[in-house]
């Protein structure tokens, strides 16, 4: 990752913040992007760029973000696409809006992140996009139908990315089972915490992916489910 500019997207939250630093630590040159605003909770990596305020859903903004990106460091080596989110919600008694909100954030800024990377990803000698979809997306339990369908979606548009920029950039995802995060011990105290992956963890799996070394690597969807 020596002097790559790596961006991470929805870069404030737990998995972004473990990425940022990862990458940062390998020398790249980290952006992160998200939706939240600059500075909430603990500091990023020292000379991070940090764009808070930026909804990816929106076209207009994902490539002005991008574009601030490219002024500030000349280009985008590596796109990691994390941003997203997650409800639980049974279709019975359920609503449509829980459906819109997680293809809006976990697919929809997807996509459009990778609209506005492109470009300049195309310009790199080594350029890559990594994805976070879900273990979910494959076998979805109750409540799940939403955020599993939107990482489904993930995975769809990874492998076709992968074809459509062949020989270009390389596409690839990880598939997460549960990330230890504050926010889920919080939800789920009674769980075993040693089963769940941890978000260095899957950091570490999508740096392999997206270097250099990884080239003949493109349109994996890599399982990354720690103790399960």
């Amino acid at each position: 990752m020596q002097d790559r500019v790596v961006v991470v997207t929805g870069g404030f939250g737990t998995l972004g913040r473990a990425v940022a630093r990862r990458a940062f630590e390998r020398g790249a040159r980290v952006a992160v992007i998200d939706i939240g605003q600059k500075g909430a909770g603990q500091p990023l990596a020292p000379r991070t760029l940090e764009l808070g305020g930026v909804d990816l859903t929106d076209t207009a903004s994902a490539r002005a973000a991008f574009a601030r990106i490219e002024a500030e460091f000349g280009g985008v080596d590596v796109l990691l696409n994390i941003a997203g989110g997650f409800v639980w919600q049974k279709v019975a008694g359920g609503d449509l809006s829980a459906w819109d909100r997680m293809f809006a954030i976990n697919l929809r800024s997807a996509v459009s992140a990778c609209m506005a990377a492109i470009p300049l990803l195309e310009k790199s000698k080594s350029g890559a996009i990594v994805n976070v979809g879900a273990q979910a997306a494959a076998k979805a339990g109750a409540g799940m139908g939403a955020y599993a369908a939107a990482k489904a979606g993930i995975a769809k548009l990874t492998e076709s990315l992968a074809e459509e920029l062949k020989g270009k950039v390389t596409v690839n995802a990880v598939l997460p089972s549960i990330i230890d995060t504050p926010a889920n011990r919080a939800d789920m105290p009674d769980a075993d915490f040693a089963q769940w992956v941890r978000p260095e963890e899957i950091a570490d799996a999508m740096l392999f992916l997206a270097a250099k070394q990884s080239r003949a690597i493109t349109g994996a969807l890599l399982p990354v489910t720690g103790g399960l």
